[in-house]
């Protein structure tokens, strides 16, 4: 793969008024919030989820994956496939049965019922637009995109059946392989490279789109002006891998298949042409007939159990977020999967709580935030973005070795001509935080501090500093709140909490805990450089394959 193909507030911010007077889009971004699209057929992107369930309290099971993301489904298909049987608990729901409209999942700018997780208000990325609030009220229920407010900052997550495959963009990024003895040290980067990542992108069915199409197409206007002004300050512009069945995307572009990138569906889910999770690695993991999954299962306790094995305390929800049953079931092993967030925060509790007394001093420590950061700058007329933008990025800008920062060219999939270039910044952000206990408030915190986003701040302006001053334009203000520039306030990429070789052995086995394994984000301490999924998903093959051959 050639270098140009990735394997992977400010004073000179605009005004509302100078925006609005040069795009002439008031209307539009009023109905940003609110706008309806027509109903989509169901296809194969909500394909049913692996079938049976839910769990019976007092069963007893061979394998228990807690969570069905990246690496429990990696863990679920290669235990099944060596024999094991699995049982996978998810605390949110299947995403196989479509809403009153005829589509299983809402669209990104007219968010209900099924976008947030346990909220009653919308908390968008891009919260603001012209100035003007984009979240609403909604009702509450278990929706697909979590968002957790802890320590200063947001963590967007998948909740259901298929994790952060869900709701992300999709974006299939292998590190280059210098960058890679600092994001996992203890790991040979050469059995990565020639067994684990090939194996994680086959699995994962990632492709890239076809650069003659992209030079076309209206739908990818936005990216090809943000490749435009990258090279003309000096940055390379790469394609970046995907897994968006792109002869899908083509149809969509055409007309003749119902919409779904091209339609803007990205953050709460995309009802056709996304290759999630429930179509790769969970769909071979049911069919091997020895997967099975209770969704709305949320995991409470794991204690050693007197005859061996671990007894995993389960709470049952409805759609409300209430508990309608608790269970208790025996596992003789148990694998830890629910994402960084997740996996940290129950193991620092039963760490405290004395559950599982064996667990060291590592555990809850290393988490990172991947050094994400957003912004947006204001383009000149001359360069419009396109009013039909395809949700799903592919391509980006690299100042990684000499700024520190990798750069999603993303869309803003309003409907309307923005004459806005934005992007997701990935940087090397050197910060760490804690997950630790608060006995007296029985939860678990995490002592991430806003100021921390600085250096990423610091090292994605090497990127559009320099694009700004080339090409004479300003930041977007109105994207964050009142002229903030930055979106300083969130990450979707979490990391860490229970870090390989530290929380874990080489191969995710949690000391002190025999038949205990992390398989997930957590053992990955704090960045990758690029989009993490296909590194979670890489690791997780290394560490089942060894796990299988030595423990089972």
């Amino acid at each position: 793969m050639s270098d140009r193909t990735l394997h992977g507030n400010d004073s000179k911010g605009i005004s509302r008024r100078g925006f609005m007077a040069g795009t002439g889009s008031l209307l539009g971004a009023v109905a940003l919030a609110g706008q309806n699209h027509p109903a989509h057929a169901r296809d194969r992107a909500a394909a049913p989820a692996p079938a049976a369930g839910p769990i019976e309290s007092g069963a007893r099971v061979p394998a228990l994956v807690i969570g069905t993301g990246y690496g429990g489904s990696v863990a679920a298909l290669r235990l099944a496939e060596a024999g094991v049987d699995v049982h996978m608990v998810e605390m949110g729901m299947a995403w196989d049965t479509p809403g009153p409209d005829g589509k299983v999942f809402c669209n990104t700018t007219s968010p209900d019922y099924r976008a947030y997780w346990l909220r009653t208000r919308t908390k968008q990325p891009l919260s603001n637009f012209l100035g003007f609030p984009l979240d609403k009220d909604v009702p509450r229920y278990t929706g697909i995109l979590d968002a957790e407010e802890m320590g200063g900052i947001t963590v967007y997550q998948g909740r259901g059946v298929g994790g952060g495959s869900l709701v992300n963009g999709g974006m299939a990024v292998t590190p280059r392989r210098a960058n890679f003895p600092a994001i996992l040290p203890s790991v040979d980067p050469a059995e990565m490279y020639a067994t684990y990542y090939p194996r994680a992108n086959a699995g994962l069915g990632v492709g890239l789109v076809d650069p003659a199409w992209f030079d076309t197409v209206d739908c990818y206007r936005f990216a090809r002006v943000g490749r435009k002004h990258a090279q003309r300050s000096g940055f390379p512009f790469l394609f970046v891998p995907d897994v968006y069945d792109w002869d899908y995307m083509k149809q969509e572009a055409a007309g003749s298949v119902p919409k779904s990138a091209v339609a803007g569906e990205i953050l709460y889910g995309n009802n056709h042409g996304k290759k999630s999770l429930q179509q790769t690695y969970l769909a071979r993991a049911r069919a091997t007939g020895r997967v099975t999954v209770s969704p709305l299962h949320k995991v409470t306790s794991v204690t050693p159990a007197p005859g061996g094995g671990y007894t995993v305390a389960i709470e049952q929800i409805d759609t409300t977020g209430t508990t309608t049953a608790t269970k208790s079931v025996t596992a003789d092993r148990v694998f830890f999967a629910a994402g960084s967030v997740g996996t940290s925060k129950l193991l620092v509790r039963l760490k405290a709580t004395g559950a599982l007394p064996g667990l060291n001093g590592e555990i809850g420590k290393g988490w990172g935030d991947n050094g994400n950061v957003m912004c947006g700058r204001a383009n000149h007329l001359w360069d419009p973005t396109g009013k039909v933008q395809a949700s799903i990025p592919c391509g980006g800008i690299d100042n990684w070795d000499a700024g520190g920062a990798f750069a999603e060219i993303a869309p803003l999939p309003t409907g309307i001509e923005t004459y806005a270039s934005f992007y997701l910044s990935i940087t090397r952000n050197p910060h760490r935080a804690e997950f630790t206990y608060n006995a007296a408030a029985g939860r678990v915190e995490l002592n991430w501090q806003t100021a921390w986003k600085q250096p990423s701040i610091d090292m994605a302006r090497t990127i559009f500093d320099r694009i700004n001053a080339r090409e004479g334009t300003i930041y977007r203000s109105d994207l964050f709140g009142l002229n903030k520039v930055w979106g300083d306030h969130l990450t979707y990429h979490p990391l860490g909490g229970a870090v390989l070789d530290k929380a874990t052995d080489n191969h995710g086995r949690l000391h002190g805990h025999p038949g205990l394994y992390v398989i997930d984000g957590a053992l990955i301490p704090g960045n990758t450089s690029v989009n993490p999924f296909v590194t979670i998903t890489a690791l997780a093959e290394r560490n089942i394959e060894k796990i299988i051959a030595a423990d089972l």
